[in-house]
């Protein structure tokens, strides 16, 4: 395309690919209700307010059961918000005590609640948003408006929102929505996570250039270059609409001169293993083991730990797996294993540390894998999370070997085991980077916090260059080094981080086919020419631009 920036509107690319349609806007909610008095008694209106709340719960969890994995995980979690008695308590107060009407109670008692949940900061920061699309459902059935969220529309389209509250993200049918554009959002946000996972083309973070869209004319959204074309051609169209039909992947993965890169998937839970094996993924590089041990006062048994990782190891018989320990603590707090009362839970006790205080847990899962691996076909590899000092390496293949886990991995996701690969790895079999908090560490940003959104991005050339010298310091002591964070589905940083000595990738399953299209189409050594470009880059925007430049494959993929 050759249009001028007049007509081109520039955000973050987080989900690859090309597609054409009408902007529709999503439904908003009814809006701040005015602070007045209640017109009905306080029991009638105390009545009034448990209902709403009962409606938006009950509406959510039927939605819940339509849906799974993760969208199944989004509302149901977004259902209990609503169903939660503090919320629903509070509201009843104060129309009690202050007369206020149902809907401005409602509206005043989730603002606090939110406010609370923003200032402890990590997970609950995240889950405020939770809490205000809860209000907003809520306050809409009091006042009979329209329920705020994704339109209901048969024809295809491109939707255009401020931001998307995880209950929306989790009911976007992609045959319909082809597209997301948002003014707020960054690359590691739940709506850049989710468009990945069910394969629609991404822009976010484009700030109030939103408002340059117009309602119902067509649009044309490059989730790789990161742009919307606003009046494109009629062919720049057609050649999108074309280009609709997801890839799939035929393994092995490799560059056009044969150049091997292990091309796998991240599995967050059970009911994941079956889509991610028939994606045609060489394996698991990221097995994610909280969801045995999320929701509970306790830990999981040995017993049910078995059962859980087995269903796993089974889709994947005689195919790499690698299993990350519990990553418990910052957005993922236990009760039974970390305090909710630290200051920054991000820069806690998280990951590998909580074997620190409490060894018992990681021994008893352990073994649990080992138990699970010694019944089954796969080549299970396990890692620690956050492991940022030699010694922790050490003491970690020390714990997996005393369990017969003969290949012990490390995590790199702060700087230290960045600039310490070596001598971690003269230890350790692996190292797997995990970049969603290897941005945030290197950056000093939250990365749940969407006023750092712009921070938030693997493309940032500081990141690049902890990842090559992961890279070199694996290469040193001849150890695989591979990338297990969102930036591997991204096929443009895909063919970067393969320049700089990376040897697997592993992405959700529905970006295997875009990447592995990618690789194929390059050699090797473009792919280093790639990736010196982006370390030289001053600028994490330069280096996608440099990298896009040198590769016109990219555009010629629609990616």
């Amino acid at each position: 395309m050759t249009q001028g920036d007049q007509n081109v509107v520039t955000g973050a690319g987080v989900s690859p690919g090309r597609a054409a349609g009408p902007a529709v806007r999503m439904t908003t909610g009814a809006g701040e209700p005015p602070r007045r008095r209640s017109s009905t008694d306080a029991d009638t209106a105390c009545s009034a307010i448990a209902s709403a709340a009962t409606a938006v719960a009950q509406d959510l969890a039927a939605r819940a059961q339509t849906t799974e994995g993760t969208a199944r995980d989004v509302l149901a979690a977004t259902s209990q918000i609503a169903q939660d008695p503090t919320l629903v308590k509070d509201a009843q107060r104060r129309v009690r005590e202050i007369r206020l009407s149902p809907e401005r109670a409602v509206w005043e008692a989730a603002g606090a609640v939110a406010d609370q949940f923003e200032s402890l900061g990590g997970y609950l920061a995240e889950r405020a948003r939770d809490v205000i699309d809860v209000r907003d459902r809520i306050v809409a059935h009091l006042l009979g408006a329209p329920t705020p969220g994704v339109p209901a529309r048969e024809e295809p389209f491109i939707l255009i929102a401020r931001d998307l509250a995880p209950a929306d993200t989790a009911q976007l049918d992609p045959r319909v929505v082809r597209a997301l554009v948002t003014e707020e959002g960054g690359p590691t946000s739940h709506t850049a996570i989710l468009a990945r996972a069910i394969g629609i083309p991404a822009v976010v973070g484009v700030g109030e250039s939103l408002d340059r869209i117009v309602v119902d004319e067509v649009v044309l959204v490059d989730g790789g270059a990161g742009r919307v074309y606003l009046n494109p051609s009629p062919e720049a169209v057609e050649a999108a609409r074309e280009r609709a039909t997801a890839r799939t992947f035929t393994p092995p993965g490799a560059t056009k001169d044969g150049h091997r890169v292990e091309l796998l998937a991240n599995v967050g839970e059970v009911a994941e293993a079956g889509p991610a094996a028939a994606s045609g993924a060489e394996g698991v590089g990221l097995f994610r083991t909280e969801f045995c041990f999320l929701d509970r006062d306790d830990e999981p048994t040995i017993d049910e730990q078995v059962e859980a990782y087995s269903a796993v190891l089974d889709a994947f018989g005689g195919k790499k797996v690698v299993i990350r320990t519990l990553d418990a603590g910052a957005d993922k707090p236990m009760p039974f294993l970390t305090d909710s009362d630290e200051v920054n839970p991000a820069l806690g006790v998280r990951g590998y540390r909580t074997a620190w205080h409490n060894p018992d847990v990681l021994n008893h899962q352990l073994a649990a894998i080992a138990s699970a691996a010694d019944a089954h076909q796969a080549d299970v590899w396990v890692m620690a999370p956050m492991v940022s000092r030699v010694e922790e390496a050490e003491s970690f293949v020390a714990a997996c070997e005393a369990h017969g886990l003969r290949t012990a991995g490390v995590m790199v996701e702060v700087p230290s085991a960045a600039l310490l690969a070596g001598p971690m790895l003269a230890r350790a079999a692996f190292a797997s980077i995990g970049t969603n908090d290897l941005v945030q560490y290197t950056l000093a940003a939250d990365r749940l916090l969407g006023a750092l959104a712009p921070l938030s991005t693997p493309w940032d050339p500081a990141v690049l260059q902890l990842i090559q010298l992961t890279c070199a310091g694996g290469r040193a002591q001849g150890r695989p080094v591979g990338v297990c964070g969102e930036a591997a589905a991204d096929p443009a940083l895909a063919a970067v981080l393969v320049g700089l000595g990376v040897t697997s990738l592993s992405m959700t399953p529905r970006a295997l086919g875009d990447v592995a299209a990618l690789l194929g189409a390059v050699t090797v050594d473009e792919c280093r020419t790639a990736a010196g470009l982006a370390v030289a880059a001053e600028s994490a925007e330069g280096a996608r631009r440099a990298v896009r430049e040198a590769l016109p494959v990219l555009a010629d993929l629609a990616l």
